[in-house]
């Protein structure tokens, strides 16, 4: 069993920021990073509501793992 939930960030196609949580099939945006976070620990904790997170080979405390996925800078050197 896992303690941890990981989740990757990105820019949103127009704007804002995208999260998304393979391990238990979560998607959220917000506008801002904070947003986006807060808005992924509640979609987070929704979703497991109800549930045993044993079902998802999970363990509580939870703790969630977000990386930030950016885009190198064109012509950086």
């Amino acid at each position: 069993m896992q303690h941890t939930v990981n989740a990757v960030i990105r820019s949103g196609d127009r704007s804002g920021y995208v999260a998304e949580c393979v391990e238990v099939s979560v998607v959220t945006q917000g506008d801002t990073l904070d947003e986006t976070v807060e808005n992924l620990r509640v979609a987070i904790a929704l979703h497991l509501e109800g549930e045993d997170p044993a079902d998802f080979g999970l363990a509580p405390p939870l703790s969630i793992i977000v990386t930030l996925e950016v885009s190198p800078v064109a012509g950086a050197a």
